[in-house]
């Protein structure tokens, strides 16, 4: 048995685990990183890298079909296949910023084997047992399969296997209606696939119903044929088919199934309670300082539930790096996430939903909306289709949605806004190139500050008495 003594034990070497790995290891800790599996874990891998390559691909599809508008004249020819290779190469490209050979050149001792806790600061990996001052979780999630009737007996795929293929799809369903359903099922719509998607719930049950409807007639558009608000009695077939039976009566029969019903945390063969560490299939539970139930260990990103995401696994190591290097009482915060789901148009959002706000602020709510038409380079772009809401309360936003070209761009400034708790005045004096999407961030302030000023009796009779003053 091979005894290591670190200052930092990271296990997972997913976006979460790299960041703090890497951030530790360059301020001068000693840092051991578990990886068992693929360095990159599931973003690079399976998730957030793949799908954009995808959509990416299916995006440009769609724009030479629809190049008539712009008075062209174009035909598509879809290869699956060097549409997979596309992403495959996108993957590879990234690939050596995550590699092993990287984090062993910033001095990352990296051990490819899983860990399980054999104490509380003590983890054995394949022959080697590990003490270290901290340990941080950050194993991520896998894609969680529903106990639906029959499932089990027929080939599906998941978002871990749907890279994997060479060939299209004849027929695609999909069950999930969340942000992983609807992405890949208009991207192989896109790519002349025919698709259904079917869930028990509306499509992207966590965003507004407006915002829905304009993704649903985009996705209507583009083929996919939706079965919301019904269950699935039982699944049947083999390798040449699948028939989704519905609650209804009715069934969808199709050539594969992509299973897109969320994701569940990855805990199991850590024994976290050999480390007295709280946790369910749900997730690990931590404090704001992301501290489990035992103070020497962390836990961040996917593992702990709630907003599973990259760019939140991220923020979690800063967080991480600030408390367990150097001591400093550092808490996260989920007031300022943001969240994009990357269709066409993408729908992006952050801060609190409209009901939330009523709920900690009463009445004192104002929605300002502007509509992505009276944009002109939304208008030149022929990219009309949706809006910017701001929730604004006394001055100072505190929420935003926006659906439409470029949202997951847009939502960024709209993220430095309700994090810093900015007021719109301070966007109002802004000077916005022209003609650019982002004007439309400006257009918001105007829409809220244009009735205060345009409807305001008193500043007009102001406006006469100086006029007059003036001779």
């Amino acid at each position: 048995m091979i005894r290591i003594k670190t200052d930092l034990l990271v296990i997972g070497a997913g976006s979460g685990g790299l960041s703090v790995a890497a951030g530790a290891a360059q301020m001068g800790a000693d840092v051991t990183l578990l990886e068992p599996h693929k360095m990159g874990g599931d973003c690079l891998n399976y998730g957030c890298v793949p799908s954009k390559a995808l959509l990416a691909a299916a995006k440009r599809a769609s724009q030479i079909r629809d190049s008539a508008k712009f008075g062209l004249t174009a035909t598509v020819d879809v290869d699956y296949g060097r549409v997979m290779e596309h992403v495959r190469d996108v993957i590879a490209q990234i690939e050596p910023h995550d590699s092993q050979t990287r984090f062993e050149g910033l001095g990352v001792r990296v051990l490819r084997h899983a860990g399980r806790f054999i104490g509380p600061t003590t983890v054995q990996a394949g022959d080697t047992e590990i003490t270290a001052r901290r340990i941080v979780i950050a194993t991520g999630a896998h894609a969680f399969v529903p106990p639906i009737s029959g499932l089990a007996d027929v080939p599906y795929l998941t978002n871990e296997t749907l890279f994997d293929l060479t060939q299209a799809p004849d027929h695609l369903i999909v069950i999930g209606g969340g942000p992983i359903g609807v992405e890949m099922a208009q991207a192989h719509a896109r790519l002349g696939v025919a698709v259904t998607l079917v869930d028990m719930g509306p499509i992207l049950p966590m965003n507004d119903e407006q915002d829905r409807n304009i993704l649903r007639d985009q996705l209507t558009a583009d083929g996919v044929v939706l079965h919301e608000h019904v269950g699935i009695d039982h699944i049947a077939g083999d390798s040449g088919g699948v028939s989704v039976h519905l609650d209804d009566g009715s069934q969808v029969s199709g050539s594969h199934l992509l299973v897109a019903t969320g994701r569940r945390p990855n805990v199991q063969g850590l024994d976290l309670e050999r480390a007295n560490i709280t946790y369910s299939d749900r997730g690990i539970p931590v404090g704001a300082d992301l501290k489990t139930s035992n103070p020497k260990v962390y836990a961040i990103g996917d593992v702990i539930g709630g907003a599973q995401f990259t760019h939140v696994a991220g923020y979690h190591a800063g967080v991480v790096i600030r408390s367990a290097l150097l001591a400093l009482p550092a808490k996260a915060s989920n007031m300022a996430i943001p969240t994009v789901t990357y269709t066409d148009p993408e729908i992006a959002t952050v801060g609190l939903t409209q009901d939330q706000a009523r709920a900690k602020f009463g009445g004192n709510i104002e929605l300002v909306r502007f509509d992505h038409a009276g944009n002109d380079r939304a208008v030149a772009e022929r990219a009309t289709t949706g809006h910017t809401v701001a929730i604004v309360v006394r001055g100072r936003v505190v929420g935003v949605r926006v659906v439409g070209a470029q949202a997951g761009e847009l939502i960024n400034f709209w993220t430095y806004m309700v994090t810093h708790r900015e007021k719109l005045g301070k966007l109002a004096g802004m000077i916005s190139p022209y003609p650019t999407l982002t004007e439309i961030n400006k257009r918001v302030a105007g829409a809220y500050f244009s009735p205060r000023l345009f409807d305001n009796v008193w500043l007009k009779r102001v406006v006469r008495f100086v006029q007059k003053r003036l001779g």
